[in-house]
């Protein structure tokens, strides 16, 4: 299950570098954005949460 989390992110952080680079609206940004959200979704419907890449803040923008 771990490698669904892994996709989700990788998935993400393409789309990120294709928004910084080509502009967020592009067409192939849009389709990456898309992938990463589909690959979030896979992964939160066997159970991986927001949280489990991503601790709570303490609210001064940096991790407990």
């Amino acid at each position: 299950m771990h490698h669904l989390i892994q996709t989700a992110r990788t998935a993400q952080h393409r789309a990120a570098r294709a928004a910084t680079t080509i502009g967020a609206t592009h067409p192939r940004t849009r389709l990456l954005l898309a992938a990463a959200a589909l690959a979030a979704a896979s992964a939160w419907e066997v159970g991986h949460h927001v949280t489990d890449l991503h601790p709570p803040s303490n609210g001064s923008g940096e991790a407990d």
